[in-house]
């Protein structure tokens, strides 16, 4: 048997078994706090006091980077024609479909303003949607900036899309669109709510210490397991050594 097997160093091996599993354990305790770190910063601006859309972005305007999320106040006139329904979408593990309808972003009755696509809500299949909404309406939305993965629509004659693209949704409506979509806080009547797309960005830096002190947590069990096979190393070369000696010649009598 080894000689580092022997029950004497069991307690050994015991405690490098703790410290590795204790540090690993660390480790992944400190990536769990900064991974948490940057999903609560993500999430930040979705809990703010909603603005203005004019004060976010006009409707020639390139969508501000830095107002992923934001809640925006908006009042206008729903364009009912242009509803569309978007595919692919999730809802507590099913698959279906947003139900996004432009609202013409103005003073009341006028129709023909620039309208801000709003995904009104979720729906299992597009037949059972409830009819688009008409009149005015004074909602506040989560904005996001319009989808664009290249996906292909196989059919662009009908109301379905595969992705939230303001130049698919600018061929169902006769007016402008906002660079951007919002998505409903409150979900239309007859609709699940619709979960964001996609969360403000987060800082490079965002819960930085607790990454470095899982890195370090991990190196101290590396290095704690490279202590250990050198002891171990160390007793199976002196048990070696000791194998290897000569035998000690025995004394000869003299006479």
């Amino acid at each position: 048997m080894p000689r580092s097997l022997a029950p004497r160093y069991w307690g050994a091996h015991l405690l490098a078994v703790v410290l590795v599993a204790a540090a690993v354990g660390l480790g992944f305790w400190q990536l769990g706090a900064w991974q948490e770190h940057r999903r609560a910063q993500a999430a930040d601006l979705t809990h703010a006091a909603p603005l203005p859309l004019a004060d976010v972005m006009g409707p020639d305007d390139p969508f501000p980077g830095n107002r992923v999320g934001q809640p925006v106040a908006v009042t206008g006139t729903w364009v009912p024609d242009g509803t569309v329904y978007v595919s692919g979408r999730e809802h507590e593990g099913h698959d279906g479909y947003w139900v996004v309808t432009p609202l013409a972003v103005g003073s009341a009755g006028d129709s023909d303003a620039a309208a801000l696509p709003v995904v009104r809500g979720w729906v299992a299949d597009p037949a059972d949607a409830p009819d688009p909404p008409t009149g005015t309406a004074d909602l506040e939305a989560w904005l996001q900036p319009p989808q664009g993965t290249g996906q292909v629509d196989d059919d662009p004659g009908d109301d379905v899309l595969p992705q939230l693209r303001i130049a698919d949704v600018i061929q169902h409506v006769d007016q402008d669109l906002y660079g951007a979509y919002g998505v409903a806080e409150t979900p239309g009547a007859g609709l699940e709510p619709a979960t964001l797309d996609q969360l403000p960005p987060v800082a490079a830096l965002t819960g930085l210490r607790n990454l470095l002190y899982a890195i370090e947590w991990w190196f101290f069990g590396g290095f704690a397991v490279f202590i250990w096979w050198r002891w171990v190393r160390d007793l199976e070369g002196e048990e070696t050594a000791a194998g290897d000696s000569p035998e000690p010649a025995e004394p000869t009598s003299v006479g």
